[in-house]
C-alpha cells in the first residue's frame, strides 16, 4: 500500500475495529439464533402438551360416556340418552360426539339435526348387525358400545385444541422478546467496551499490513493517539525505528570510508577475541575500558554493555589491581605485572589472576588486562603438594624402621635369635609395606592416565586371606587389638587379579586398623553364595561422619575428625580399593557411626567383570 499524502489515522477508526465489528456481528447473529430456535421449541412443546392433554381428557369423557350411554340404550330410554350425550359433549368442551349405528346411522348426536334414526330400533337380531364404522372425515376416537339384546353401536368424538392458545404463544413470545431485548442490551454494552480494547490492536494491525504491501512512510504508518495504550507504544516503535534507520545509514557510511578491508579484519579480530578462554579488557589512560571481550565480562562479574566505558576502579575493588592498571594506562611502567585476586564467586573459594601490560598507540596510553581464573590450578597444586609430602612420609618412615632394625641386627642380632627373629620379621613387613606404598603411587599414576589394567588369573581365596591374616597379625599385637577372621569352610576360585584384589583387601584391613583405638577389635568376616563374594570388614574405632561416607573414597581426601590429626596416611587407600573392585565388577560400600565403628562392605563377583 503506497502512500496517498494524506495522513494515515484520517480514516483508521473504521478500519481498525474491523476485527471487533465482525467478531460483535457474528456473537448477535449467534445469540438472536438461539434465542429463535429455543422461542420455537418452547411454543411447539407447549402445543404438543396441550394437545395431549386435550386427548386424554376427552378420551377419559368418552369412556365415561360410553358406560353411561350402554345402560341408557339398553334400556331403551333414547331421549335421555340424547340429553346426556350432549350436556356431557358441551360441559367437556367437544366438537364433536355422536351415536353411530350400522349403515352410518345416526342415533345421537351434538347436532339435533344431522339425527338419522328417530327411534330406538328394536329389531337388531343379536350377532348379526356388523359394528359401525367412523364416517369419512373423522378425526376423534371411537369408543364400542354393546346394547343389550339389540345390537353393536359406537360413540364418537372430536375435541378441538385449547381455546387459549393465541394468548399463552401471545405470553410467551413476548416473554422470549423482552430476553431478547435485554440480551442485546448486554451485547452492545460488552462490544462498546471490547471496541475500546481491541480498536487500538486493531489499527496496529491493519498499520502493519500497510507496511508489508509496500508503505514505508513513518507518517503514514503511525496511528491515532486517541486509541490508547497500544497505539502509543506503535508510534514510539516507529520513532526508534526510524532513528535506528539513521545510526545503521551512518555506521555503513562509515564502514564504506574506512574500506572494506579494514572493517573484515576489524571484525575478524573482535571475533578472534572472544573465543579466547582468557578474560581481555583495553582500558585507555583513565583506566576506563574502551574493550572488553564475553570471559572477561563473565569474570567481572556483569555483562559488556554494563562494563564498556565504565573505570576499572568501579569493578576491581583490589587497590594493587587498580594501582597497577593505571600505572600501565599512563605509561609509568612498561612492565608485565601478575597480581592474584582470591574471592567468593558462587558461594566458592576462588583465585582470579590478573596480568597487567601497557600497550603503545599512536594516539594516546592504554593497557592490556588479561584475567584468568586459575582456581583449579591452585587446587591442583595444592593436592599435588599433599601428595608429596604424604608420600615422602609413607616412604620415610619404613625406610627409618628398616633401617634402625637393620643397625640393630648387624649389633648383636647373631647372639640372640629371638632378637633376630624379631629384627628380620620387622624388615619384612616394612618392605611389604614400602613395596605397597609404591604400588599405590603407580597405580594412582595409572588412574591419572586412564591406563589402569588388571591381569587376571584365577584367585584362590583361601591362600589369599591366610597371606593377608600373616601379614596383619604382628602388627594388631602391637597396637593391642584383636583381630579375628571369620572364613567359611570352603571359598570359591573367583577370577581377577591377584595383586589388585590384595591391595584393596589390605587397605580395608589396615584402614580399620589405623583409626581403632588400643583395645579395640577388627573383624574380618567372609561370604561366599553362587554369585560372588562379600568381604566385610567390621570395627569398633572412632566412626565416620554420615556426611563424609562419600567423600572419604575420594583421591586425598581425609576425614575432618581432630582425633585422626596425628595418624598418618595420604588419603589414597580406600579411593584405590574401590577403583580396582569397581574393574572387577563389584564395589565398596560403608556403613558408620561416630565413637561406634565402621563396617566396609566388599563385593566381588565370581567372574571379572568386563
Amino acid at each position: 500500500m503506497k502512500s496517498t499524502g494524506q495522513p494515515w489515522n484520517l480514516g483508521l477508526l473504521a478500519r481498525g475495529e474491523s476485527l471487533v465489528a465482525s467478531g460483535g456481528a457474528t456473537l448477535a447473529a449467534v445469540f438472536v439464533a438461539t434465542l429463535g430456535a429455543t422461542a420455537w421449541w418452547a411454543v411447539h412443546s407447549e402445543s404438543a402438551s396441550r394437545s395431549d392433554l386435550a386427548r386424554q381428557r376427552a378420551v377419559a369423557v368418552g369412556t365415561t360416556l360410553a358406560e353411561s350411554l350402554d345402560g341408557l340404550l339398553a334400556a331403551g330410554e333414547l331421549t335421555r340418552a340424547r340429553t346426556l350425550l350432549i350436556q356431557t359433549a358441551r360441559s367437556a368442551g367437544l366438537s364433536g360426539c355422536r351415536v353411530a349405528l350400522p349403515g352410518d346411522r345416526v342415533l345421537a348426536d351434538i347436532e339435533p339435526s344431522r339425527l338419522t334414526e328417530r327411534a330406538l330400533p328394536l329389531d337388531w337380531p343379536s350377532g348379526t348387525v356388523p359394528q359401525p364404522t367412523p364416517g369419512p372425515g373423522f378425526d376423534g376416537q371411537s369408543f364400542p358400545i354393546s346394547i343389550a339384546d339389540r345390537g353393536s353401536a359406537a360413540l364418537e368424538i372430536e375435541w378441538a385444541d385449547d381455546g387459549e392458545r393465541g394468548i399463552w404463544v401471545s405470553d410467551l413470545t413476548m416473554g422470549f422478546g423482552g430476553i431478547g431485548v435485554v440480551g442485546l442490551a448486554g451485547w452492545a454494552v460488552a462490544y462498546r467496551r471490547m471496541r475500546n480494547k481491541v480498536r487500538g490492536m486493531g489499527a496496529v494491525g491493519d498499520a502493519l499490513r500497510a507496511a508489508a504491501g509496500g508503505e514505508a512512510s513513518t507518517e503514514a504508518l503511525a496511528v491515532s493517539a486517541g486509541f490508547g495504550a497500544e497505539a502509543a507504544a506503535w508510534n514510539a516503535l516507529l520513532t526508534d525505528r526510524e532513528a535506528l534507520r539513521q545510526k545503521i545509514a551512518e555506521e555503513k557510511a562509515d564502514v564504506v570510508l574506512a574500506g572494506a578491508g579494514g572493517a573484515r579484519r576489524d571484525s575478524d579480530l573482535a571475533g578472534a577475541c572472544d573465543a579466547l578462554w582468557l578474560g581481555l579488557v583495553i582500558v585507555d589512560e583513565k583506566s576506563v575500558i574502551r574493550y572488553i571481550n564475553g570471559a572477561a565480562a563473565v569474570l567481572m562479574g556483569g555483562s559488556r554493555d554494563e562494563l564498556l566505558g565504565k573505570p576499572v576502579a568501579e569493578i576491581v575493588r583490589d587497590a594493587p589491581i587498580t594501582t597497577a592498571i593505571s600505572a600501565a594506562a599512563a605509561g609509568a611502567s612498561r612492565q608485565r605485572t601478575s597480581i592474584e585476586q582470591e574471592s567468593l564467586a558462587d558461594s566458592r573459594r576462588g583465585v582470579i589472576r590478573y596480568t597487567i601490560r601497557a600497550m603503545r598507540r599512536e594516539q594516546a596510553a592504554a593497557a592490556m588486562v588479561l584475567i584468568e581464573d586459575v582456581t583449579q590450578q591452585r587446587v591442583a597444586d595444592e593436592s599435588r603438594n599433599s601428595f608429596v609430602a604424604q608420600v615422602t612420609h609413607e616412604l620415610r618412615t619404613p625406610l627409618t624402621n628398616m633401617k634402625l632394625y637393620l643397625e640393630t641386627l648387624l649389633d648383636g642380632g647373631d647372639e640372640d635369635p629371638a632378637t633376630r627373629a624379631k629384627c628380620i620379621n620387622v624388615i619384612g613387613q616394612e618392605a611389604r609395606r614400602l613395596e605397597r606404598v609404591v604400588s599405590d603411587m603407580l597405580s594412582v599414576a595409572e588412574i591419572e592416565a586412564g591406563s589402569l589394567k588388571l591381569h587376571s588369573g584365577d584367585v584362590r581365596l583361601d591362600a589369599l586371606f591366610e597371606e593377608i591374616e600373616n601379614d596383619f597379625k604382628a602388627q594388631a599385637q602391637d597396637r593391642e587389638i584383636g583381630m579375628a577372621f571369620e572364613l567359611p569352610p570352603k571359598l570359591p576360585v573367583i577370577v581377577g587379579d591377584r595383586d589388585k584384589i590384595t591391595l584393596a583387601v589390605h587397605n580395608l584391613i589396615g584402614n580399620a586398623l589405623k583409626y581403632t583405638p588400643v583395645g579395640g577389635k577388627v573383624i574380618v568376616h567372609v561370604e561366599a553364595d553362587g554369585k560372588g563374594v562379600n568381604v566385610l570388614v567390621i570395627d569398633n574405632g572412632i566412626g565416620i561422619k554420615p556426611d563424609e561416607c562419600e567423600l572419604i573414597f575420594e583421591k586425598f581426601y581425609r576425614a575432618k575428625d581432630k582425633r585422626i590429626a596425628g595418624i598418618t596416611g595420604s588419603g589414597l587407600g580406600l579411593a584405590l580399593a574401590r577403583q580396582v573392585v569397581r574393574l572387577h565388577g563389584g564395589d565398596i560400600q560403608v556403613r558408620s557411626q561416630i565413637d561406634k565403628g565402621s563396617t566396609f562392605t566388599m563385593t566381588l563377583p565370581l567372574a571379572q567383570a568386563a
